[in-house]
């Protein structure tokens, strides 16, 4: 579903980010990229989304190369992909419902539909009690829940975490990760990007562990080892 072909990715001034990477998920799976900060998970991720380009190799999602890919079609792709951040992105002003439906009123869906979906992952994430709260009324733990839905809302083939646990502690990391496990379990691809050990050690899920831009470890049932 998603490829890499011997991607390299470079910052100004010549910072090597990413490192001949070569690399493959496949419809349905549950990976980890781990590593420590600056180690260039993000940056695999922003490659994944469409939203950054390698100097040299190429990303594939499906058979497209998104390399040559027209911004339209990088766009349609992305819709396919749910979104998870450490910092939320939230909308300040919008209550719990309103920051779930504008994700879909983006998409030009129309009222009913709106409504049923965005009640129907409300339910899910364990927020339905909360639809009328803003996010400074919630907690941390609650807050990433509802980053979740919105990810979520538009029912994406492709879930992508980036460090969602980072802000929170151990016991609602782990009702995030239940979370992405059950999405999991639903059929949907799920890529985590962490430098939680704990959680990672207790996934028994694939782990591919860069290091200084370089793919050092690929486990299919892999464990946080630095």
């Amino acid at each position: 579903m998603i490829k890499f072909n011997n991607v390299t990715k470079i910052y100004s001034p010549g910072t090597i980010v990413l490192q001949n990477i070569s690399l493959e998920i496949k419809e349905g799976e549950f990976v980890s990229f781990v590593g420590k900060s600056g180690a260039g998970k993000t940056t695999l991720v922003r490659l994944i989304m469409g939203l950054e380009a390698p100097n040299y190799g190429e990303v594939y999602f499906e058979d497209i190369n998104l390399n040559d890919a027209s911004l339209s079609k990088i766009q349609k792709i992305r819709r396919r992909m749910g979104a998870v951040h450490q910092d939320y992105k939230l909308l300040p002003k919008k209550t719990v419902y309103e920051n779930v439906a504008y994700i879909m009123q983006v998409e030009g869906k129309d009222d009913e539909e709106i409504a049923r979906e965005v009640s129907k992952v409300l339910e899910v994430i364990g927020l339905k009690n909360k639809v009328d709260n803003f996010p400074d009324e919630l907690s941390g733990g609650e807050q990433q829940r509802l980053a979740i839905a919105r990810a979520l809302v538009n029912q994406p083939d492709v879930i992508i975490a980036d460090e969602p646990t980072g802000n929170l502690d151990p016991y609602n990391s782990y009702e995030v990760i239940s979370l992405l496990q059950k999405m999991n379990q639903a059929g949907k691809t799920v890529i985590l990007a962490t430098h939680d050990r704990e959680i990672i050690n207790k996934l028994g899920k694939r782990v591919i562990t860069i290091e200084d831009g370089k793919i050092v470890r690929d486990e299919a049932e892999g464990r946080f080892i630095i």
